[in-house]
């Protein structure tokens, strides 16, 4: 019988059970997929924690890969032995499951089963934030937290190859060679630097016209302070903790700001959406602008000790869970 990894309660990594479980015939618009790899995101801690609530029990995991084990007799688009890929819906933390077909895309050529499971969450993140919230042109000087993560170094190559000047911030000095290899012109170490005082001095005073964050309460405050009049501050993660209640007045007071939350379920809402956006992706990655850096690979049955390791910084790029 497949495992799969279940949560009953939130809290700590110890919350994590490995498990068998039954999976059955796909039903009406399902396909069954045997897992080749799973995705490690933040939002997994974030489940797992009780930071978003979720329906308990649950299986944790938004993005993998895979191979096609059963199709549904109406879904006409896949065919046992088909290698896809999904963001979505959770559940991946498992060796078998089910999945809307609407929301499976499939692997190309040239793009391997652990690559793919890397950077379906990030890597679609990635593409509607600077392809869509803010579209990242030639000449642009733009701010990325987290730069050695494994949205920030997605989101750094990819920016570069726009054109776009990449400043990045990390949290060491250990990871700034990583920052600079994903394409940042400059890098920020936050432990020892004020970084909205060297963003103005690398901007020469004029500030940035975007500053992309998924970190959250650490650096939200003083990312608006990196902003130039009119800017935009795009909050697309909480890796510190949720941001605090604000006054939303201090937009206006630090130039007429624009403020936005996203989350990747409504920009890839459309099977539209989510295929144009898994298109442009796979695009960028074959044509080697940017390089996925699978950098820690652990059994999916060990999630717990992935969670401890990303929670506690010790990770870099993406890791991949293996079934």
């Amino acid at each position: 019988m497949p495992h799969a990894i279940r949560i009953y309660e939130t809290g700590g990594p110890e919350k994590l059970r490995w498990e068998p479980v039954q999976v059955g015939e796909p039903g009406p618009g399902e396909v069954r997929v045997r897992n080749t790899a799973v995705g490690l995101n933040f939002v997994d801690t974030y489940q797992r924690s009780g930071l978003y609530s979720m329906p308990l029990p649950f299986t944790l995991g938004s993005e993998g890969a895979g191979v096609v084990e059963a199709v549904s007799p109406k879904v006409k688009e896949f065919k046992v032995g088909d290698r896809v890929a999904y963001a979505g819906p959770i559940g991946a933390y498992a060796q078998v499951l089910l999945r809307p077909a609407a929301r499976l895309v499939k692997i190309p050529a040239g793009v391997d089963d652990k690559m793919a499971a890397a950077m379906m969450l990030k890597g679609m993140t990635t593409q509607y934030l600077i392809r869509r919230i803010y579209r990242v042109k030639k000449g642009d000087t733009i701010l990325m937290h987290a730069a050695a993560g494994g949205v920030g170094q997605i989101l750094c190559q990819w920016a570069r190859h726009l054109g776009a000047t990449v400043i990045g911030t990390v949290g060491s000095d250990e990871k700034v060679e990583l920052a600079k290899k994903a394409g940042c012109r400059h890098v920020i170490v936050t432990s020892r630097e004020k970084f909205s005082e060297r963003v103005k001095e690398i901007t020469k005073g004029k500030g940035v016209p975007v500053v992309y964050d998924g970190v959250g309460k650490d650096t939200f405050m003083e990312s608006l302070d990196c902003l130039q009049p009119l800017g935009l501050m795009v909050s697309f993660g909480n890796a510190s903790g949720a941001v605090p209640s604000f006054n939303p007045g201090i937009l206006s007071q630090k130039g007429s700001l624009f403020l936005t939350r996203p989350t990747l379920v409504n920009y890839t809402a459309s099977r539209e959406d989510l295929v144009r956006s898994a298109r442009e992706l796979f695009a960028v990655v074959k044509s080697g602008a940017v390089k996925i850096k699978i950098n820690q690979t652990y059994p999916l049955r060990e999630a717990a000790q992935a969670h401890r390791d990303l929670e506690s910084r010790k990770t870099t790029g993406s890791t991949v869970l293996i079934p």
